[in-house]
């Protein structure tokens, strides 16, 4: 008879997956499938789809037909609100012609102090107006984060009909996720207070949309 710790090796060597299993796990977790999608969340025109959504989350929007006219709409938009023409921006748009349009902006993460933060994203969902931003060196989160404002060029072919097509995207040109991926849905808000909605609470006051091209 075997002893009792060969009897427990035995169930330990039982319980391990073979190399089969290990391989179809691995697998999975590199290309999950695509779980059910809620009614609605297929989504024929992107661009109208989003903007009611992004509207509806009290964000503001502006298309734009190219890059070129990215500083001009910065500029008007920052004037309307009586904001400062200081920004600070990541640095794939420090090439724009931003004092010429009577800017100065840096390329550069937000301080505690900067009041207009300029990003991209990664991508936007349509379904939901939702903007996603994935961390990194190059795209500063704190640039969307600290400012009372947040100002977003997204590029129109960067419009997602859901969030799931938007992971599926992430792990297709990235590969392994970024150490943080955050999901702006209009400006910052909190009904903590006696259920009214206040915006600004930990977060910018104000999200500002170019859709560009």
């Amino acid at each position: 008879m075997n002893s009792a710790r060969e009897r427990i090796l035995a169930r330990l060597q039982a319980q391990q997956p073979d190399r089969s299993t290990s391989e179809r796990l691995t697998q999975r977790l590199q290309q999950p499938p695509l779980g059910p999608l809620p009614p609605g969340a297929q989504v024929e025109d992107l661009v109208t789809r989003f903007t009611e959504q992004a509207l509806a989350l009290s964000s503001t929007l502006e298309p734009l037909p190219d890059l070129a006219a990215v500083p001009a709409a910065v500029a008007r938009y920052l004037q309307q609100h009586a904001l400062p023409s200081r920004a600070i921006c990541w640095p794939q748009w420090q090439g724009l012609d931003w004092t010429g349009s009577g800017l100065w902006v840096e390329a550069r993460p937000a301080h505690g102090d900067d009041l207009v933060g300029i990003t991209g994203c990664f991508c936007a969902i349509a379904e939901t107006g939702t903007l996603l931003l994935t961390s990194g060196s190059k795209t500063p989160a704190a640039s969307s984060l600290l400012p009372e404002t947040h100002i977003a060029i997204v590029p129109r072919q960067r419009l997602l009909p859901h969030m799931e097509a938007a992971w599926t995207l992430l792990r297709e040109e990235q590969g392994q996720l970024p150490r943080a991926c955050n999901f702006v849905s209009g400006p910052s808000r909190t009904g903590d207070i006696e259920q009214t909605i206040t915006l600004g609470a930990h977060g910018p006051y104000r999200v500002h949309i170019l859709l560009v091209g």
